[in-house]
C-alpha cells in the first residue's frame, strides 16, 4: 500500500503522452469522443486504455498463451501495490488505481475474459456472452465512471449496460474477421435455432440468411442495452455526459450501418462509420447530453452484480473514510471553477 497523495504520481508527462498515442492509433471511435471528455479525466482515460491495449496486445502476440495472461495478472497486482513495472501503461495504471479507488476486481475482470479468448471459449447461450461482454468491456464502462467520481451502484449499473452494448456491437461487427481466425462468439444455442452448424461456419463462413439474422439479433439485443445506458449517462458529471453519449452513439452507428448498408453481412464487410458520420455524431451528442432523461432505475445485469459489489467493498486506499465523496465534490469544484473562467473570459 503506498500513501494516498494526490500529489504524487508514478506517470510523467512522457507516459502520459505515450498513453494518449496509442489511443490515437488503437480505437478512432474511442479516441473522438474521448476528446470530448473534460482534461482531467482524458488523462487517466488515456491510460487506463493503454494498459487495457497493452493487455489485448500481449495475449495476441503471445499466440493467445494463457502464460501471457498470468505475466499481465502480476504486473497488475504490482501497479495494485504502487510498486509498478518500468512500462508507461504500468505507471499511468498505478496512478488511475489508486487515486479513482478503483477494485482490483475491475481490471482482473478484464484479464479473465482475455483468458477466456486464449481458451477459445466459446458461449453456449446469450447469458454466456453477456458474461464475457462483462469483462472485457463492462468491467472498463466501470473503471471510467469511478475516474468521473460517480459510485453509486445505479449509475455503474448502467455502466455495464453500455460496456457490454459496445462489446456486443464488436462481434456482430468482427463475425467474418474472428472467423477466420478460428474464433466464433455467437451464442451457440442462436446458432443451432437457425440450423447453423457451428464448426461448419468456422471451415467456410458465408453470409447466409441465417447468420445474418443472427447477427442482426445480436445488435438488438445491443440497442435496448445502449437504451439503458443512456439513463446512466444522466448521472454522470454534465462535462464528462457528451464524451459517454458520443460513445454510446458511435458504436449504435457501426451496428446501424451494418444493418443498413451491408444487410447485417459483417463476413465479407466491416462496417464503419466514415469521418462525416463521426462529427455529426459528436455534435449530437454535445446536444443532446444536457437534455437525457434519468428515467426509471432498472436493475444490474446479473452479470455485473460482482462488478458493483466490487466497488462497494473498495475503500478509498490510505485516505481518510469520506474520501470518496471529496473525489465527487472535488469534480464539481472543479467544473465550477470551469464555469466562471468561461464567464471571465467570454462574458458569459
Amino acid at each position: 500500500m503506498h500513501p494516498f497523495s494526490p500529489k504524487y504520481s508514478f506517470a510523467t508527462a512522457a507516459d502520459h503522452a505515450h498513453c494518449a498515442a496509442a489511443i490515437r492509433v488503437g480505437s478512432r471511435s474511442f479516441h473522438a469522443a474521448s476528446l470530448l471528455l473534460p482534461p482531467r479525466v482524458r488523462k487517466p482515460a488515456y491510460g487506463l486504455y493503454a494498459f487495457c491495449r497493452l493487455s489485448d496486445d500481449a495475449v495476441d502476440l503471445d499466440g493467445g498463451s494463457l502464460d501471457a495472461v498470468a505475466r499481465l495478472r502480476a504486473r497488475l497486482a504490482l501497479a495494485y501495490e504502487g510498486r509498478p513495472q518500468h512500462a508507461p501503461a504500468d505507471r499511468a495504471m498505478a496512478d488511475v488505481m489508486r487515486d479513482y479507488a478503483i477494485p482490483l476486481a475491475a481490471p482482473e475482470a478484464l484479464l479473465e475474459g482475455l483468458a477466456w479468448d486464449a481458451e477459445g471459449r466459446r458461449y453456449e447461450t446469450f447469458d454466456d456472452l453477456q458474461a464475457y461482454a462483462m469483462r472485457v468491456a463492462g468491467a472498463v464502462g466501470v473503471m471510467m465512471t469511478l475516474m468521473m467520481g460517480v459510485r453509486d451502484s445505479a449509475t455503474l449499473a448502467r455502466a455495464c449496460d453500455l460496456g457490454v452494448a459496445m462489446q456486443l456491437t464488436n462481434i456482430a461487427r468482427d463475425v467474418g474477421e474472428d472467423a477466420r481466425a478460428g474464433r466464433l462468439y455467437l451464442p451457440l444455442a442462436w446458432l443451432l435455432e437457425a440450423q447453423i452448424d457451428p464448426d461448419a461456419f468456422l471451415a467456410a463462413p458465408v453470409a447466409t440468411p441465417a447468420v445474418k439474422a443472427v447477427v442482426a439479433r445480436l445488435l438488438d439485443e445491443a440497442d435496448l442495452l445502449y437504451a439503458r445506458a443512456r439513463r446512466g449517462v444522466a448521472h454522470l458529471p454534465k462535462s464528462c455526459r457528451p464524451a459517454i453519449l458520443a460513445a454510446a452513439l458511435l458504436y449504435a452507428e457501426i451496428g446501424r450501418t451494418l444493418g443498413r448498408r451491408h444487410a447485417f453481412d459483417s463476413i465479407s464487410h466491416r462496417a464503419r462509420v466514415n469521418g462525416g458520420a463521426k462529427v455529426a455524431l459528436l455534435g449530437k451528442a454535445v446536444a443532446l447530453s444536457p437534455w437525457l432523461s434519468r428515467g426509471a432505475p432498472a436493475p444490474a445485469l446479473d452479470c455485473a452484480a460482482f462488478l458493483v459489489d466490487a466497488v462497494a467493498r473498495e475503500p478509498v486506499r490510505g485516505a481518510p473514510a469520506q474520501a470518496a465523496g471529496f473525489v465527487l465534490q472535488f469534480v464539481r469544484t472543479l467544473e465550477m471553477f470551469e464555469r466562471l473562467e468561461r464567464a471571465e473570459r467570454f462574458g458569459e
